[in-house]
């Protein structure tokens, strides 16, 4: 497995290798904060599940509009101003988080933060695709998810130990991280904007932003935005309704969905190479349709099963969900994106993941605390099935697009 992990890794140019290894470093940090969040808010603050979504939905609208201005200024200025102007940012405000003793004030610090931590993001997704083929860009995308697993491994068993002994431990080994994820795509990663690209440098910030107009009227990749959110409103729930819901109803503790999130990472790191590989080679949408099986069952069995053995069979079937989803989606993404304006198609495909995140957690809070919360996981398996209907209409006109792009 090392032996295959290693060669495929090899095929691929050094800058991204460095790109990919620069994430990994990012990512530990972050995961070991990332799946607490929930229970950090309700232990130190004493609130519920709906006003930590209340939290979780004000946070994801600040990351809209972050990802947003990402994208654009991406295309303007380049994609390794804003990853090192993202690193650092989110580095150095992230820490406060741990610091503010008041709910309110911890809202607008959150509110700051998530439009800085997402900022960042339109232009790590337009550097992978400068630096790949059509033909590699998902299985590229593909190892940026492997070695972004790899932390996911390390991060959420180190995170609960670490928390266990103090939250701020947390905040600031995320921040440590973040700044040497900065310092290596300083020195060791040229900008990738493509040269073609120099006119976009002449246009204003306001011409930029109203580019998304162009964007929002490809109707192929509008729709796959629309659906894509509808599962990701399902697959959001991973990381914000299921901590608390295992912990309330089930009594597991932090450390308990700590191990279910680093077996996550594990098989994503042992398998998403040959489920990649696979998947690649079939038409995107019917694997997205795939995906919405997958996390269809695994999702709603949370809702009937009772035992630990049986939570970590659910994630082992979401877990196959996501290594067809994730690789599929970016890939999708850059192919459909005109050179000239990849960081405003990877922020608006955003989109799909950030308008989710605003409901999601509020939603799901509100069933939780006032009705029967296992209606939250029914409810997510009936979504995937109408989500895959969306797919599967979508696949007819994908296909006769992407067949335009082999030819790159």
């Amino acid at each position: 497995m090392l032996k295959k992990v290693t060669s495929t890794f090899n095929e691929y140019p050094k800058h991204f290798q460095i790109l990919a290894v620069a994430t990994f470093i990012d990512r530990v940090g972050g995961t070991m904060i990332q799946p607490f969040y929930s229970l950090y808010i309700a232990q130190k603050f004493g609130v519920n599940m709906t006003t930590i979504g209340l939290l979780f939905g004000v946070w994801s609208i600040s990351g809209v509009i972050g990802n947003m201005l990402g994208g654009a200024l991406t295309d303007k200025i380049g994609r390794k101003t804003m990853l090192v102007a993202g690193l650092i940012l989110s580095a150095t405000t992230a820490i406060l988080m741990g610091i503010v003793n008041d709910l309110w004030t911890f809202a607008l610090v959150s509110t700051v933060v998530g439009m800085l931590s997402d900022i960042a993001g339109p232009a790590r997704g337009a550097m992978t695709t400068d630096m790949l083929p059509a033909n590699k860009r998902a299985e590229g995308f593909g190892i940026i998810r492997v070695v972004g697993n790899l932390a996911w491994i390390i991060g959420p068993a180190l995170g609960g130990l670490l928390a266990s002994k103090s939250y701020m431990l947390v905040f600031i080994m995320d921040a440590i991280a973040s700044i040497i994820t900065a310092i290596i795509v300083m020195v060791k990663i040229p900008e990738t904007k493509p040269v073609s690209d120099t006119e976009s440098e002449k246009e204003s910030f306001l011409t930029m932003l109203k580019g998304y107009k162009l964007v929002a009227k490809d109707g192929l990749f509008l729709g796959f935005v629309l659906i894509s959110m509808l599962l990701v409103f399902v697959y959001s729930q991973m990381y914000s309704t299921l901590s608390v819901y295992l912990n309330s109803q089930h009594g597991i503790p932090a450390e308990g969905y700590g191990w279910l999130m680093s077996m996550n990472a594990a098989l994503v790191v042992l398998f998403q190479f040959s489920v990649t590989r696979l998947t690649s080679k079939k038409p995107p949408m019917q694997m997205m349709a795939l995906t919405t099986v997958l996390y269809g069952v695994g999702f709603t069995m949370f809702g009937f099963v009772q035992k630990y053995w049986q939570f970590m069979l659910a994630m082992a079937i979401i877990t196959c969900g996501e290594m067809v989803h994730i690789p599929t989606s970016s890939g999708l993404v850059a192919n459909l994106a005109p050179e000239d304006k990849r960081g405003r198609y990877n922020a608006f495909a955003g989109l799909s993941w950030g308008i989710p995140n605003i409901f999601s957690a509020f939603f799901a809070g509100l069933i939780m605390d006032n009705l029967n919360p296992n209606l939250v996981w029914i409810m997510a398996g009936c979504i995937c099935i109408i989500t895959m209907f969306g797919y599967i209409i979508l696949n007819p006109n994908a296909q006769k697009r992407l067949e335009a792009v082999k030819t790159e």
